[in-house]
């Protein structure tokens, strides 16, 4: 039975390559102009994804801690759904100055999500077979 720090060291080069992705592309908007929308909504889907992969440590040898204990993913991705529509609700309130754009919250979930269901989907099958071999103390 593989271990879940041996199926997290596993699954954190790749994990690496969607965070240089993601900073790559993030990055790109500055050298490569493909229209108005890649400018615009390129960070946006980047962004929360890039930094989701950060928090969760998922890029970097398995440890067990105060943060990876805090950092769930659901924890994490309610935490960033909470701040990017908080980031938009203060755009439209004018608190600051900057374009309200709807199209923005489309944007950061777009990407968010579906990186939230493949780490959910890779923590619930961790955690189940911790639980059958009766190793469940760790968090992932």
């Amino acid at each position: 039975m593989i271990s879940r720090n041996d199926l997290h060291n596993r699954r954190a080069p790749y994990w690496a390559a969607a965070l240089f992705l993601l900073g790559i592309t993030g990055v790109a908007t500055i050298w490569i102009d493909l229209g108005p929308s890649w400018g615009a909504y390129v960070l946006d889907i980047t962004g929360p994804a890039w930094n989701y992969i950060l928090f969760r440590g998922l890029f970097t040898e398995f440890k067990s801690n105060r943060w990876t204990r805090f950092f769930t993913p659901t924890t994490t991705v309610l935490i960033f759904i909470v701040v990017c529509f908080g980031i938009e609700g203060a755009q439209y309130l004018d608190l600051y100055e900057s374009t309200y754009d709807p199209w923005d919250l489309l944007a950061y979930l777009s990407l968010l999500l579906p990186l939230y269901s493949i780490d959910l989907f890779f923590y619930s099958t961790s955690r189940n077979n911790q639980v059958k071999t009766g190793t469940a103390q760790d968090v992932y």
